[in-house]
């Protein structure tokens, strides 16, 4: 074949381009194919080796070690003809159908006669030699005798360019990174080149200084089987590693996966450099290689926990370990395990180890940290670090609550200021709280759990935190505020007046409870277009009483104010976030904020965060995170980890006590379950509604997703329920023809005459006006004398005191409008007409008449009808109880609604 036969100019400009070895990759062999087992080639490599030398590498099949790979060597002589030598892996060894369809792809048809015409003599030596020793037989030549050969490992660095991914999935420019890899080469005796593994030349010529001829040909087979050694380490092609990156042309090794470099690396050079060279490798690691590990020693450690600025509010932690005269940061370390997801629960398993966390930078170091260290700081910061409150210099910021428990955590040798070693004493128990005395001018005797009460917000107060008293309804949540705040004025330390917020219906109440238990504190109720002439007042004042309502309307001038304490009275007034009562509280300039109620959540954890975020903003990050960490993970998981840690988070900072176990006194309370069984009419509506409204849930659903179609299902939800009350409540016309109502006739005409012949004290609850008129017209009809209390009701006062006083036997009380904020302890029966989600509504009711101050037993009795949704409302409000209790209480119960629980509610029986 001639030089002008074979294209050795174009073969040399497209292999420097790139853009031949693009273009053979896998082509599939049209001509010569009867010649292969497999269809396609996968060109490896080419490799110039002089002007008028070539190596041509390509596999045969899927992979270049999985199946055959073949090598040919093409070299011009003067004369303008080609010499050709081939090897390949397969059991012919060289001259064979592999190299032969080679040639093919190549298109060479000299050289695939030669060696088709060569296959069948199966001889060991090249053709190059052959042809060489017969036209210069004069020419000594030295053959060197086969030899095993001595692999060599040479672990270098590069670098490479790689791609920047914009967030189109687009090549967003090139950033330069330096990479380890491995070459894998061989030596043989007598030989003084050494061969890289993965060129697969079969033969190599070279001249001694006087001009000998020696000729040395490899053992691949045995190379090959060197190279399995490598091939279970974990590394890879650069191609598999570091898809898309750009590397010097002439590398051919091995990289480690792009995202584990330091670990992988440095877990290499320890662990398997030293077998590899047990098993004959000689390996050559550069001594500034990097990927050193260096071990965190006991006493290594340090900790930085400083205030931020006046130190009250926030403080920041710079928490790690010294190597070597550098102090390493822990906190970005962490970050990055748990972005890993690796969790404490993982190291508890291996506890006596050693987890290594990479270092970062351009040398690729990685600390080892024993797990019993990595388990301690885990279990702190899983939860905290998933807010990413890092600061731009690389601290982490802490509210005093969390730093004063970091400041106790076991196994961590941290320092913290006097304040937090103080605070982090008391957390959690009334054991390390000091009891106040109650002040002088308390015109009351407090109870323990009071007293227990009152020394628990001056805890709070002392350490410049905030929280919320959430005792049962009926504890006396008034005597205890007002009691601490009695305490500030006799101290001194009120220089600004106190402020409570409360329901309308509740604010008569604060007036006269602090008249009555509080003579000495200075009152202004602000009420009535009057209020305005006292704006410039306040400040003479030592309580200031107001309404949410009215709060908004002056939040100008109570947002000018400055406030030594703001307590909101039935704080799940602000339960919603974004509503205008909440965000004027959060504006108020205040010193000291309490919540009190018993009801701090009532549908969902998100409005327990609106009240932590008026308390102390960021305790539990923002709200995308905490429906992220908290929320969605506990209502819609039942994730018991997760609940687990919201309670510990938040427990110090809310205290609850309930009537069983601190009211010891009280008369026991009966709770009755009435089953009503819908008459054929109403049975009848009730199967028509339901089935309409759950294929109406159903398309919702399928179209918007469960939480896109609230506003369907609750709008379901209350048709279904208007039914089961009375049909009349519902504004269909099918519906107004059914007058009949089986739970109404049972109040009507059994339970209720009933319990007045028994000379009984009843309280009728409804969360629908419209049932308590219904009721309201049967009670008028039958001469029953009665009281009514809702939203519309403008004189509360009175029908309260008529029904204390017992001029009447029964009280109407709409759920939303006197559920809370009343006493009515002559009552001793509860009738709640119809249930609702949350159970701390209904018990917030029943505790109108079950409280402190209660001399008879209660009875509480609840109306369901059969076979309806409120049997399903009954059974989810246990579930929702099992969450608020765990939450409050610190336990793990758990809740879970889900679409199927939504879609059940529909179901008929």
């Amino acid at each position: 074949m001639l030089v002008e036969d074979f294209p050795f100019p174009k073969l040399w400009s497209q292999v420097r381009s790139k853009s031949w070895l693009w273009l053979f990759r896998r082509q599939q062999i049209e001509e010569g194919g009867r010649l292969l087992k497999h269809g396609d080639i996968g060109l490896a490599g080419v490799h110039v080796c002089a002007e008028n030398e070539v190596e041509i590498i390509a596999g045969i099949g899927t992979a270049l070690f999985n199946s055959a790979s073949v090598t040919a060597h093409l070299r011009l002589r003067e004369d303008g003809s080609m010499a050709m030598t081939s090897h390949c892996t397969c059991a012919v060894g060289t001259l064979c159908q592999h190299a032969a369809a080679l040639m093919l792809m190549l298109d060479l048809e000299e050289g695939r006669r030669r060696i088709v015409a060569m296959a069948r003599v199966r001889e060991k030596t090249s053709v190059a030699a052959e042809t060489e020793a017969a036209e210069q037989p004069e020419s000594a030549e030295v053959e060197l005798p086969p030899s095993e050969p001595k692999p060599i490992l040479l672990v270098r660095r590069m670098l490479v360019d790689m791609p920047q991914i914009t967030a189109k999935r687009n090549i967003g420019g090139w950033a330069q990174r330096s990479i380890a890899f491995i070459q894998p080469c061989a030596e043989y005796d007598g030989c003084p080149l050494r061969f890289e593994m993965l060129v697969r030349s079969p033969a190599h010529q070279w001249k001694d200084e006087s001009g000998e001829r020696f000729t040395l040909v490899r053992n691949l087979r045995s190379e090959r089987l060197l190279l399995t050694d490598l091939s279970t380490l974990g590394f890879k092609s650069f191609a598999e590693a570091l898809p898309g990156a750009k590397a010097p042309e002439s590398t051919l090794g091995f990289m480690a996966v792009a995202g584990d470099q330091a670990l992988f690396w440095s877990q290499f050079l320890k662990d398997q450099v030293p077998r590899l060279r047990e098993g004959g490798w000689r390996v050559e690691v550069p001594e500034d290689i990097g990927f050193q590990i260096h071990e965190a020693s006991e006493d290594g450690w340090f900790t930085d926990l400083a205030g931020d600025q006046d130190g009250r509010e926030w403080f920041s932690l710079d928490l790690g370990v010294e190597i070597e005269g550098r102090r390493i940061s822990m906190v970005p370390l962490l970050v990055d395990c748990i972005d890993q997801g690796l969790t404490a629960a993982v190291l508890e398993k291996n506890l006596d180890q050693r987890f290594l966390l990479s270092l970062g930078g351009d040398r690729g170091d990685v600390l080892s940290v024993p797990a019993q260290r990595l388990v301690v700081l885990l279990r702190f910061f899983d939860e905290l670090l998933s807010t990413r409150p890092v600061r731009k210099d690389g601290k982490l910021q802490l509210d005093k609550l969390r730093a004063a428990q970091l400041a106790t955590l076991d196994g961590l040798p941290i320092r913290a200021p006097a304040e937090l070693a103080v605070l982090s004493q008391q957390l959690g128990s009334f054991r390390e709280i000091g009891l106040i005395t109650p002040p002088a001018g308390l015109k009351a005797s407090l109870r323990d759990y009071q007293r227990e009460g009152a020394s628990w917000m001056q805890f709070l107060r002392e350490f410049g935190l905030h929280g919320i008293l959430a005792d049962d309804m009926g504890l006396g949540k008034t005597l205890q505020t007002l009691t601490h705040i009695l305490i500030e004025k006799e101290s001194g330390r009120m220089k600004h007046p106190c402020l409570i917020v409360a329901p309308t219906s509740v604010l008569r109440n604060w007036i006269n409870e602090s008249i009555k238990f509080t003579p000495s504190l200075s009152l202004l109720l602000m009420h009535g277009q009057s209020r305005k002439s006292d704006f410039k007042h306040l400040k003479q004042y030592d309580l200031v009483v107001t309404s949410y309502p009215l709060l908004v309307r002056d939040a100008d001038v109570m947002q000018a104010q400055e406030w030594h304490i703001v307590a909101l009275d039935e704080a799940q007034n602000i339960k919603n976030p974004k509503s205008l009562a909440a965000q004027t509280c959060s504006g108020l300039k205040v010193k000291h904020r309490l919540c009190l109620t018993g009801t701090p959540m009532e549908n969902h954890l998100g409005e327990l965060w609106s009240l932590f975020n008026f308390l102390m903003p960021g305790l539990l990050s923002d709200a995308d995170t905490f429906r992220q960490h908290y929320r969605n993970p506990i209502e819609r998981d039942a994730d018991a980890e997760r609940q687990k840690q919201l309670s510990a988070r938040i427990q110090p900072l809310l205290l609850r006590r309930t009537k069983d176990a601190v009211a010891k006194e009280l008369p026991p309370k009966t709770e009755i379950l009435h089953s009503i069984e819908l008459g054929k009419a109403q049975t009848d509506l009730y199967e028509t509604i339901r089935a309409a409204m759950d294929k109406r849930v159903r398309e919702a659903i399928a179209a918007n997703g469960l939480d896109r179609s609230q506003i369907v299902v609750l709008d379901a939800l209350l048709k279904l329920r208007q039914v089961c009350c009375h049909p009349q409540l519902l504004k269909q016309e099918t519906a107004q023809s059914v007058s009949d109502s089986a739970k109404t006739a049972f109040l009507m005409d059994e339970l209720l005459p009933e319990l007045i012949d028994e000379g009984r004290r009843i309280l009728i609850f409804s969360q629908f006006t419209e049932m308590l008129a219904i009721i309201e017209a049967r009670l008028k009809k039958d001469g029953t004398r009665y009281v009514k209390l809702t939203g519309s009701t403008r004189d509360r006062e009175t029908p309260i005191q008529e029904f204390q006083a017992g001029k009447v036997p029964v009280f109407l009380i709409s759920l939303k409008a006197g559920g809370a904020g009343i006493n009515l302890t002559t009552a001793d029966t509860v009738i709640h007409y119809d249930p609702w989600w949350n159970p701390a509504a209904e018990a917030q009711a029943s505790d109108r008449a079950y409280r402190i101050g209660q001399k008879n037993p209660v009875f509480v009795h609840k109306l369901i009808c059969e076979n309806t949704i409120e049997e399903r409302i009954l059974k989810m409000q246990q579930q929702k109880a099992a969450l608020v209790e765990g939450l409050l209480a610190g336990r793990t119960d758990k809740l879970q609604l889900t679409q199927a629980d939504i879609q059940a509610l529909f179901m008929s029986e």
